[in-house]
């Protein structure tokens, strides 16, 4: 609070103001107790300084998360910080452990979702954002370590969120806890589905809100010893009974009876209703309907809830049976009866409604009757039968009709528990109450009475959990505290429910005499309370009476207090409603036992209400209880809309300012030793001279400025109020001080810059002006000159000027007068000739009109003598059709015509199909005379060569002289007559090419006709060649993986299903004495099981069979052991794929060898999960072993393999092995083929039978596997360290105020936490080399850092985004040197094995330049997101520019116009779902599939590799010896 000493003139202070509660202004001048304050509206105004309240101008922009921060822990301070967290969408602050949660109007998604529960889930709390998870995770985590029952009050006005909150509450704790599903459906969905149900029987419309619970709910969820849900159970209390009866104008009934009156037709005939205005429980009130809701609807979603929760279609006829009875009830009026003080059903309607409702209630009419206007008094001698009045009658229905409600929702209630499950065994639980807010209207009546004596209690136990947290914190920091007052309530809580002198009490009192009136009751209160501070009687009013609550003064009317208090059940009543023909109306009043109904006494709605406050305050006593305060923004309902004096007075309601007095009676300003340091070090700087004790220098600071009354905890600095704003009030004037010296320094500087400068200016300008007088003067001596010559000149140009003119006019007249002559003359020679043109047009126009007239008559006279002759035809005509004949003879002329036609068009068809085919036989028969001609040619060519070979031949051998001649001349005929021959052939071909050349262009002339065709055919034509295209390539994707499909279901057939691993084959190659495997016959198909198999055969195949076995076994052995490298190549993997391919274990049918190779894989992996070198081996021996088998199988029918599809994580491996281990069918035939001697070291394609297929697919499945464990074992390594690294090391105050700039490793905690950066630098180099000294393929290495890299940027992200004090200016530097290591490390790992694991942290790079970045308030929101920070969301930014403050500088975040601009892009995108969420995911699926590694790594050479000295001595290995060439 504000005191002269801590505010002077210049303070910035907040000031009350009736619109807005609070104002910020600043104070102007002050005189004496009083100060002139000139608010930030403008407006100037005088106050006392008692009212005034410091206000903190270094308060971070964004608020604090926890308002015991607040370095002014007061109203206005506390209203400020909520509205700014408001107004950035953060909706949960703490106050202390209290959350406040107030309501945005608007879905928020992200914060709610599966990402945002993990985070929380085990978070100290405090350590992340506000948010109700962390409520329920604080008290989960107490009910499990402490094994002691917890509770969550949920409290806040109506429509503040309460259900909503609920909500969220319980599904955190099922995330918690496990979900036990019944029938299909978790409990806490079950415990939502009854929502409906209760709110339709337990909600009303109250002057504030239209869906107010008029009944307190508790929910208990109940937990077995493992810590997961195990039942869950509806606790209901206070129920407002009297609203059945008595309603007010503006407010509604309970929402059941509307709907009910709103159902459909048949049901509304079926219970006889009508329009609400016609009931009278109904009619008190004129509001019947409520804006934007439908009764209709509502009745509906009602009875399907109904059914949801298990109420049977009879259970709900019967329930809407009894609230139609209660509507009918109601309306039953009485009169005087006959006899003195009697009473009996007023007119026909009350007889019609009383027999209605003895009908729904299935009783007695008469019995009816009696029970309302008769009393049986049982004495010893006799039954006296006592008759009611008409006014104690209608009091004995407004009894009844309670009384049915109150026992038909105990019955849901009852209901609903059943159907959602209790467990009897659960010792502890988590209780969630929502209950009713404090309330103050302008006409309170008994039921605000009970609600606030309910929150009165409850602010008792709020209050003494508040004060046992301050008592906590205290003890905790271990400064003394015992003289701190604690504020409490008791002496409220005793003027309403002492005994016996209570209000309660009296209450009941009067109820039990039958003449107490409102007046007498009232009377009774203002003579036992009129010393009671709390209670306050009104000057105006003998009936109302006022109660000092904690939250204010309530007043209220006792006009009603006597009706609505009674509640005695009457025996007539008991005894009418036990015996009804429903079962279900019975069960809701069983018989009571004789001895009850002996002892019972008065009962009253109060007292009874008293003894379940006590039960519900006796629960939450025996849980440690955890409090959300829900506040509701506005009256409109509507987002972004902050009303001040609303929530002020919610927050009075909900005890939250209660809690601030209780603290500001203690220390209400806790502040860390090196905050305080770093906000007041300036005050005593001569104290922070070199290393110091953090808290010897606060002491210090504080008793200089001779502060007194403060206390030094473990940790803190805890002030008395008004204390911090004495401090403040100093450093200010520190502050003031060094801004005078400095603004006099720089005047100074300022003035004598000036002077200067204008000292040379003045120089500048003398110089200056001199030269321009000198110009001047030259300028006139030379002006001068020209004027004479200008003189001269113009004097001679005028007089020539004149001249011109003069002669010009001249000619102009003259020229004029000749021109008019010439006009005149042609003017009238014109006119003659045009009277001579008018004279001859007419002449000809009155010849030609009488030509047209005479034609015209002519032609009219012709028209009429044809008319008449056609007149006479048409008759003739008209008689002729009448005839049938006509008519046939025209139908036969044109069926002739019709099928001449036809024929015409079959025969054209035929015509032009033989052309075609006649054209096609042409063009076939020339091209082969064309092929016969050419064939000639070539021929005859052959003939001249060989000739000519032959004639060569002949002259080398003849002598020279005697056969040169000859042969020349031989050889010449011989050419000719070939040359000949070749030209009248060529002149054949000629003629055959025309003829062809004429019937291709009759061809083409024929196809013209079908060009239209083509054309429109060519767009279907290129769709179906895409369509083929692309059918063409996924076939050729999938064919091996049908063609793998086909062998496994082939096979599958006939296999049992049982049998998890193949049979051993039986059929082994015979051993030739050479050693070498061969078959006498390389086509011979072997049967497995075919019976022609002799039993002499049966002894050597069991031999050979044991020797494969032998071979196996220490295949195995040796496989299972370490045997290392060679030549960057694993031996094992190598050894395994030459022993398979050399026993043709691929082509086999049957065999077990692949499946023991498997389960020494994965009995391998299973002892070594943490063994990162172990698993590296593994996984370089499964890779390159899974690479030769791509390389080498190819399946059945196939040409080759193709890649199999990705898979989505390792876990697959179990789901294909259990559907892939099958047996092999009978009668399944081996082909072999003769082997080649040596030929296992070159890759060869190998045709697959369905157990390699098989091993293959199991051995994808373990290099998935082990290489996501790989992944995995990194990311628990480095895992603690990230959260370590997230946060930036306290810098001292030291150095902020000297301003040096230390190194980051400057002392011992920075050089800590530069330690866990430096730690998972060491561990990803650790493990590269891991990777590398087992020779992993490069490829898979890239793809683990990848990942890697990628969950660091996530955990680093989400983790800036949920701590507001990791997104600081020096926290950003931190992170940024932290991030340059991991850059330096890829640089270092290069590209081979690092790869693309830099870009992956794009996010958290982006992020922290952002921070780190200077002037951020001149950027635009255009920069920040296309330049700054592409790659995040709006809603990443939004969050990121609302959180950031700088510790640093000091400066400020975006502006506000980016805000704005935010918010709007994220209102627009508020639909989509993922937008909403500004939190990354992490992905682990497997980011590869074999395709990608077989294309990734190089050819194996697996010639050199050399085998185990276990193997290299045995004979039967001895395939694995290289070759000596």
């Amino acid at each position: 609070m504000g005191t002269p000493v801590n505010i002077i003139a210049g303070s910035h202070v907040w000031v009350e103001d009736p619109e807005v509660a609070w104002i910020h202004g600043q104070v102007a001048k002050i005189t004496g107790q009083e100060a002139e304050i000139e608010r930030c509206d403008g407006k100037k105004v005088v106050t006392k300084l008692s009212k005034l309240y410091p206000k903190d101008t270094e308060a971070p922009a964004g608020g604090v998360d926890d308002m015991t921060k607040l370095s002014y822990l007061h109203e206005p301070g506390v209203l400020e910080n909520l509205r700014i967290r408001y107004e950035l969408n953060e909706i949960y602050t703490y106050t202390g452990n209290i959350l406040i949660a107030i309501n945005p109007f608007q879905r928020l998604p992200h914060l709610y979702n599966q990402h945002m529960m993990q985070q929380y889930k085990g978070a100290p709390f405090g350590e992340l954002s506000p948010h109700v998870f962390a409520v329920a995770d604080v008290a989960y985590r107490a009910m499990i370590h402490e094994g002691k029952s917890n509770s969550i009050l949920v409290s806040g006005e109506s429509g503040a969120g309460k259900t909503e909150t609920t909500k969220m509450l319980m599904q955190y704790l099922a995330f918690l806890g496990g979900r036990a599903a019944t029938e299909g459906r978790t409990v806490e969905q079950q415990v939502l589905e009854s929502n409906p149900v209760l709110e339709a029987f337990g909600n009303a419309k109250t002057v504030r809100n239209n869906n107010s619970s008029r009944f307190g709910k508790f929910v208990e969820i109940q937990f077995d010893k493992q810590g997961r849900i195990s039942g869950a159970a509806i606790r209901t209390y206070l129920l407002e009974r009297s609203r059945v009866c008595q309603v007010s104008d503006p407010e509604r009934n309970y929402h059941c009876f509307y709907l009910l009156c709103a159902a459909p037709k048949e049901e509304i005939e079926k219970y006889k209703l009508d329009h609400p205005k016609s009931f009278h429980y109904l009619n008190q009130s004129k509001c019947y309907e409520l804006v934007g809701v439908s009764d209709a609807h509502d009745y509906l979603a009602t009875r399907r809830a109904m059914d949801v929760v298990g109420i049977s279609k009879a259970e709900q006829e019967a329930i809407f049976r009894v609230v139609a009875a209660i509507l009918h009830l109601g309306n039953i009026d009485f009169g005087k009866g006959k006899e003195i003080d009697s009473s009996i059903p007023k007119d026909n309607k009350a007889k019609f409604h009383l027999n209605t409702t003895a009908e729904l209630l299935m009783c007695d009419p008469v019995a009816l009757e009696d029970a309302l206007c008769k009393r049986v008094m049982i004495t010893p001698e006799e039954v006296i039968k006592r008759s009611l009045d008409p006014l104690s009658a209608a009091v004995s229905r407004d009894g009844l009709a309670k009384t049915i409600y109150s026992r038909l929702f105990d019955w849901l209630v009852d209901k609903i528990n059943k159907s959602i499950g209790q467990d009897p065994k659960s010792k502890c639980l988590i209780g969630v109450l929502d209950i009713y807010g404090f309330e103050s209207f302008k006409h309170n009546s008994f039921e605000q009475f009970c609600i606030n004596y309910t929150n009165e209690k409850l602010q008792q136990h709020f209050n003494q959990h508040v004060f046992k947290m301050e008592q906590e914190e205290y003890t905790k920091e271990e400064i003394n505290w015992s003289y701190i007052e604690f504020v409490d309530n008791q002496d409220v809580l005793d003027l309403i429910e002492k005994k016996p002198g209570g209000i309660v009490a009296l209450l009941d009192e009067a109820c039990m005499f039958p003449k107490s009136t409102h007046e007498t009751f009232s009377n009774k209160l203002y003579q036992t309370f009129k010393n009671n501070k709390r209670f306050i009687k009104p000057k105006l009013s003998r009936t109302n009476f006022t109660i000092a609550h904690y939250a204010g003064e309530v007043q209220y009317q006792s006009d009603q207090f006597l009706d609505k208090n009674k509640d005695y059940m009457v025996p007539e009543h008991q005894d009418l409603l036990s015996a009804s023909n429903c079962s279900f109306v019975a069960g809701l009043f069983p018989p009571i036992p004789e001895e009850t109904t002996k002892s019972s006494k008065f009962s009253s709605i109060g007292s009874r209400f008293k003894l379940q406050l006590q039960s519900l305050m006796e629960t939450l006593n025996a849980t440690e209880p955890h409090y959300v305060r829900c506040v509701k923004p506005n009256n409109l309902l509507k987002p972004a809309i902050f009303e001040n004096q609303n929530i002020m007075q919610q927050l009075r309601c909900g005890g939250v300012l209660e809690a601030i007095r209780i603290s500001c009676a203690g220390y209400p300003t806790r502040r860390a030793f090196f905050e305080f340091i770093n906000r007041f070090g300036l005050l005593a700087p001569e104290v922070l001279e070199g290393s110091y004790d953090e808290k010897l220098v606060c002491k210090r600071i504080l008793e200089k400025k001779g502060i007194n009354g403060f206390q030094l905890g473990k940790t803190k600095v805890f002030l008395r109020a008004g204390q911090m704003a004495e401090l403040d009030a100093h450093r200010a004037e520190v502050l003031s001080t060094a801004a005078r010296i400095i603004q006099r320094r720089t005047r100074t500087h300022v003035a004598r810059k000036h002077l200067i400068a204008l000292r040379e200016a003045t120089i500048y300008m003398q110089s200056f002006c001199r030269g321009r007088l000198a110009c001047k003067l030259y300028v006139h001596l030379k002006r001068e000159a020209a004027a004479v010559k200008i003189q001269r000149n113009a004097r001679r140009y005028q007089a020539s000027k004149a001249y011109n003119i003069l002669h010009r006019s001249v000619l102009v007249i003259q020229t004029g007068l000749r021109a008019m002559d010439a006009r005149n003359k042609f003017r009238f020679r014109r006119q003659t000739k045009a009277a001579t043109i008018i004279q001859a047009r007419w002449r000809c126009h009155r010849a030609s009109s009488f030509y047209r007239k005479l034609k015209r008559g002519t032609i009219l006279a012709q028209c009429r003598l044809r008319g008449r002759i056609a007149k006479r035809e048409l008759r003739k005509l008209k008689m002729a059709a009448r005839e049938t004949g006509a008519l046939k003879e025209a139908k036969d002329k044109l069926e002739k015509q019709l099928e001449e036609l036809t024929w015409r068009l079959q025969l054209e068809k035929r015509l032009r199909i033989d052309l075609e085919e006649a054209k096609a036989q042409e063009i076939a028969k020339l091209q082969n005379l064309m092929e016969e001609m050419q064939k000639k040619v070539d021929e005859t060519n052959a003939l001249l060569v060989k000739e000519r070979e032959a004639a060569k031949k002949a002259i080398e051998e003849a002598p020279p002289v005697i056969k040169e001649t000859p042969v020349y001349v031989e050889d010449t005929k011989k050419l000719e007559s070939l040359k000949e021959e070749v030209d009248s052939l060529k002149a054949s071909l000629q003629n055959e090419r025309e003829t062809s050349e004429d019937l291709r262009k009759k061809y083409a002339e024929a196809q013209e006709s079908s060009e239209e065709r083509r054309v429109k055919l060519e767009e279907t034509e290129k769709r179906v060649h895409q369509l083929q295209e692309s059918l063409h390539r996924l076939e050729e994707k999938m064919n091996n993986v049908e063609s793998e499909n086909k062998v496994l279901r082939q096979q599958a057939v006939s296999i049992a299903p049982n049998k998890f691993l193949s049979g051993r084959s039986r059929s082994i190659i015979q051993r030739s004495d050479s050693g070498h495997h061969v078959l006498s016959d390389p086509k011979m198909h072997v049967d497995l099981h075919s019976p022609s198999f002799s039993e002499a055969d049966d002894k050597p195949q069991k031999s050979l069979n044991e020797k494969q076995q032998e071979n196996q076994e220490l295949l195995i052995l040796c496989v299972s052991q370490h045997l290392g490298f060679t030549s960057n190549k694993p031996i094992a993997a190598c050894i395994i794929y030459k022993c398979l391919l050399q026993w043709r274990s691929f082509e086999v049918e049957r065999t077990s060898v692949f499946d023991r190779i498997i389960q020494t894989i994965g009995h391998a992996i299973e002892k070594i999960q943490d063994n990162n070198d172990m698993l590296a081996y593994w996984l370089s021996n499964s890779s390159t072993l899974l690479l030769l088998l791509q390389r080498t199988l190819k399946a059945t029918g196939a040409a080759g393999m193709t890649p199999l599809r990705r898979r989505s994580s390792s876990a697959s491996l179990f789901g294909r092995m259990s559907q892939s281990f099958r047996g092999t069918p009978q009668g399944v035939n081996l082909s072999f083929v003769n082997s080649v001697p040596g030929g296992v070291e070159t890759l060869r394609q190998v045709e697959a039978k369905y157990p390699a297929l098989l091993f293959k697919q199991q051995l994808t499945a373990y290099v998935e596997k082990i290489y996501g464990m790989i992944r995995d074992n990194l990311k628990k390594e480095i895992s603690p360290l990230l959260g370590l690294c997230i946060q930036a090391p306290r810098t001292s105050r030291a150095s902020l105020v000297k301003g040096s700039s230390r190194s980051v490793a400057n002392t011992p905690a920075q050089q800590a936490l530069i330690a866990h950066w430096q730690g998972i630098v060491k561990s990803l180099g650790t493990f590269l080399d891991t990777l590398k000294a087992n020779h992993v393929p490069p490829f898979l290495v890239r793809k683990v850092f990848t990942q890697i890299f990628s969950f660091i940027n996530v955990q680093l992200f989400n983790s800036l985004l949920l701590r507001r004090e990791c997104c600081s200016f020096s926290n950003g530097e931190y992170v940024k040197a932290g991030l340059a290591e991991l850059e330096t490390w890829c640089k270092n790992a290069t590209d081979e094995y690092a790869g693309s694991a830099w870009d992956e942290l794009k996010h958290i790079r982006q992020a922290i330049g952002f921070l780190v970045i200077h002037q951020k308030p001149k950027k635009t929101l255009d920069e920040i997101s296309h330049n700054l920070c592409p790659v995040l969301s709006i809603q990443q930014l939004y969050r990121i520019s609302t959180m950031y403050w700088d510790d640093k500088y000091g400066t400020h975040s975006v502006s506000s116009d980016v805000i704005s601009n935010m918010r709007v892009l994220m209102t627009e995108d508020s639909n989509n779902a993922v937008s909403n969420s500004f939190l990354l995911d992490d992905d682990s699926s497997i980011p590869f599939s074999v395709d990608e590694i077989s294309k990734s790594m190089e050819q194996i050479d697996i010639s050199d590799v050399e085998p185990p000295a276990q193997i290299r001595e045995n004979s039967g290995f001895s395939f694995l010896l290289p070759r000596i060439e």
